[in-house]
C-alpha cells in the first residue's frame, strides 16, 4: 500500500485513474493532430496538382526508412511491456533503452532530412524551389510538412525522455510484474506517436508518386 496515493483506496482504483488519465490526454492529441490532418485535406482538395508536385520532391527513401525505424521501436516498447508483465528486471530495461534509441535514430534521420530539404530550398518563402503555377500550392504542402513531421518529432522527443526515464526506473527494479502501469502507459503514449506516422507517410511521401 506504500505506492499507493492517498486519494485512492487502492492500487487498482489508481491505476484505473492513471489509465483513464492517459486516454483523456491522447483524446486532446488526436484533436490537435485532426485540426493539421483537416488543414492538410482541405488544402490537398484546393491545390491537388501542385500538392502531388511537391510530395513527390520529398525523400522518399529517408521517409521509408525512418517509418521502419519507428516500426521496430514500438515492437520493442511491445517486448518491454511483456517482460514487465514476465518480471524481468533487466529484459524491461533493455527493450525500454532500445526503443529510446530507436526514437533517437529517427530523430536524426529527420534532421538529415530538414538539413535536405533546406539545402534544395523547399523552405516555403522566397527562393522556393517550386516555381510556376504550382508554387502557392506547393508552398502550402510545405508549411504542413513542417508542422506536421515538426510536430510529430516534438512529441517523438518527449517520448524518449520519457522511456529513457522509465528504462532508469526499471533497471533499479521499480516496477514488477503486478506494478507495471507506467510502462502501459508509455507504451500506449509511444504507440500513438507511431499511429500518426503511418498516417503521416502515406499523405506526405507517396501521393504525389501513386
Amino acid at each position: 500500500m506504500a505506492d499507493v496515493a492517498p486519494q485512492f483506496d487502492d492500487l487498482e482504483q489508481q491505476q484505473g485513474a492513471d489509465a483513464l488519465g492517459m486516454w483523456i490526454f491522447l483524446c486532446t492529441e488526436v484533436m490537435l493532430f485532426g485540426v493539421l490532418f483537416l488543414g492538410y485535406t482541405v488544402y490537398r482538395l484546393r491545390f491537388p496538382e501542385a500538392f502531388s508536385v511537391a510530395s513527390e520532391r520529398t525523400d522518399l527513401v529517408l521517409g521509408t526508412l525512418n517509418t521502419a525505424v519507428l516500426l521496430t521501436s514500438s515492437f520493442c516498447m511491445a517486448l518491454a511491456l511483456h517482460a514487465a508483465k514476465a518480471g524481468h528486471r533487466r529484459a524491461t530495461a533493455l527493450w525500454l533503452l532500445l526503443t529510446a534509441l530507436l526514437g533517437a535514430g529517427f530523430l536524426g534521420i529527420k534532421a538529415l532530412e530538414y538539413r535536405q530539404d533546406f539545402l534544395a530550398h523547399l523552405v516555403p518563402g522566397p527562393g522556393f524551389a517550386i516555381s510556376g503555377e504550382a508554387s502557392v500550392g506547393a508552398q502550402m504542402f510545405y508549411v504542413l510538412y513542417y508542422l506536421m513531421t515538426g510536430l510529430h518529432a516534438l512529441h517523438l522527443t518527449i517520448g524518449a525522455g520519457l522511456v529513457t526515464v522509465l528504462a532508469v526506473m526499471a533497471g533499479r527494479g521499480r516496477f514488477s510484474a503486478e506494478r507495471h502501469v507506467p510502462i502501459a502507459l508509455g507504451g500506449l503514449y509511444w504507440h500513438f506517436v507511431d499511429v500518426v506516422w503511418i498516417f503521416l507517410y502515406p499523405l506526405l511521401y507517396l501521393q504525389g508518386r501513386s
